[in-house]
């Protein structure tokens, strides 16, 4: 049995994870995580068990067409030059987003996940030429389409994209529609791939607005720094494909539990940053109450929020300043409208300014 791993993710970056038994992992994403080009330089930071984890745990539906094979391509040559990077867990399909609210992508997905013994745990679809000339609808209906997926199935886990470059620059309606789909992910806390982010700039953090998915910039950079080749890079440099990759194993680590920094992965402790901690509930199993108790070191401005398995939330006990010290609130296993909860397992999250850690407990009728 593989974990369910609870995450918890502040705009610093500071992520804490709890697990518990279940048949493939599942994930609760509290903030967004976009994997742009700050991910590229992050992608040597992630521990090795982050990564062996992700390939015993992770079995993807990838669909996509050229220009979506760059993050294969990508994923291919880290492999080459390292074989603890050889991940075997994709399998693609040969279409892609299309545009203007097109959602022919939308039932081959569901036939996917619904095949028997199907082990599909994320899902991946990117855009070819499509956003390109989309419009302001189309991607509302792509928007509307996805989270109708999450909600139909919510222990995958879907991969939001942008397109690729085309020249347009930021008064182009790429840009628009790229950050259309940005905004929603960082509103709603999805998990984005940010493929027109990272081929826009350079290792030394140089931007490049206008570039087009040609990346004529990698050219550049690799007539003055040695950077790896490969066979072919579907309408693009080797380089920028490898970037690609690099920032699609930070994403998976993300999404995996890893917090960017420390590399930890596992059971909580209940301590956050400053050594403001979370107790277990009590009781728990429980009904029709619980005790949530937690310790702050100083005074801070504080969220407490009992959110579903699905990362909805069901219940905010908690929302602003308190003073140092110990602190407990009871949950009646009841929601925002006052209606008693279902039977099952739910997540409860504290959070401050330094970061933020989550607990699971069962109620039980």
């Amino acid at each position: 049995m593989s974990k369910l791993m609870i995450l918890a993710i502040t705009a610093g970056g500071w992520l804490m994870s709890c697990s518990s038994d279940t048949a493939g992992p599942s994930h609760v994403t509290a903030a967004a995580i976009v994997a742009d080009h700050s991910a590229v330089a992050s992608f040597d930071d992630i521990p090795a068990e982050v990564i062996s984890q992700i390939k015993a745990d992770y079995h993807i539906f990838y669909g996509h067409t050229s220009h979506g094979s760059q993050v294969v391509t990508g994923k291919n040559m880290l492999a080459a030059e390292d074989s603890f990077y050889d991940f075997g867990g994709f399998t693609e399909y040969g279409d892609d987003l299309g545009t203007q609210g097109d959602t022919s992508w939308v039932p081959i997905t569901r036939q996917r996940l619904d095949q028997p013994g199907n082990n599909y745990n994320m899902v991946m679809w990117s855009w070819c030429t499509g956003q390109s000339d989309n419009t302001e609808a189309g991607v509302n209906i792509y928007l509307q389409a996805m989270s109708q997926l999450e909600q139909d199935y919510p222990n995958v886990t879907f991969v939001y994209m942008t397109g690729h470059l085309d020249g347009g620059g930021t008064s182009g309606t790429l840009y628009l529609r790229n950050n259309q789909v940005r905004q929603y992910c960082r509103d709603n806390d999805k998990v984005l791939f940010d493929f027109a982010d990272i081929e826009s700039y350079d290792p030394s953090g140089t931007y490049y607005p206008d570039e087009t998915d040609a990346c004529g910039w990698c050219t550049t950079w690799c007539g003055t720094h040695d950077c790896p080749t490969c066979g072919s890079c579907a309408h693009s440099h080797c380089f920028n494909c490898y970037q690609k990759g690099k920032a699609w194993w930070w994403m998976m680590a993300r999404v995996a539990g890893w917090n960017g920094s420390t590399g930890v992965l596992g059971e909580v402790e209940g301590t956050l940053p400053v050594s403001a901690t979370l107790a277990a509930n009590y009781p728990n199993p429980f009904n029709p109450t619980t005790t949530i108790a937690y310790s702050l070191p100083r005074a801070s401005a504080v969220t407490l929020e009992i959110v579903n398995v699905a990362g909805q939330r069901v219940r905010r006990l908690v929302s602003g300043l308190q003073s140092s010290g110990e602190h407990a609130v009871v949950w009646d296993g009841a929601d925002e409208s006052g209606s008693v909860v279902a039977s099952g397992v739910y997540l409860y999250r504290l959070a401050t300014e330094v970061g933020s850690v989550t607990r699971k407990m069962l109620l039980l009728k």
